[in-house]
């Protein structure tokens, strides 16, 4: 950079660098009211939304409770079926726009692969949501 100064050159010849620091002030200064002024132009419209009191509804799947007993014989939602009718169901109950979650209380004594056969079942009419249900020591039995 050159900068003009009070002394003489020698050769006399003209200075060939522009001067920075004049472009470099005023880019700053445009710079600052740049930053200013730009919140500024983001908020030009002003609306006056409407206040809304409700909530959104959410919808809750249903659920069914299957239980199954000692001797290993089923009852949707405290009826008692069969493993055919049961599976029936489950395709019924799949083919819904939200398929159920699925309660399942069996007995201590319940032989596992009842429980498989049912969530088998249950999983290839596309029910997936399986919980079990359990009772905490201390309380009757139901």
């Amino acid at each position: 950079m050159a900068f003009g100064g009070l002394e003489k050159k020698p050769n006399g010849s003209p200075m060939a660098d522009i001067n920075m620091t004049p472009l470099i002030d005023v880019m700053l200064v445009l710079l600052v009211i740049f930053i200013i002024t730009a919140p500024l132009f983001t908020h030009a419209i002003r609306l006056e939304l409407p206040k809304v009191s409700s909530q959104a509804v959410r919808e809750t799947p249903d659920t069914i409770t299957l239980s199954i007993d000692d001797a290993g014989k089923l009852y949707w939602n405290d009826q008692p079926v069969t493993l055919d009718q049961m599976r029936t169901r489950f395709a019924t109950e799949g083919k819904r726009a939200t398929p159920p979650a699925i309660h399942l209380r069996a007995s201590a004594a319940t032989r596992y692969d009842v429980i498989a056969q049912v969530m088998g079942a249950a999983q290839q009419a596309g029910l997936d949501k399986i919980g079990f249900v359990t009772q905490p020591k201390g309380t009757p039995a139901r």
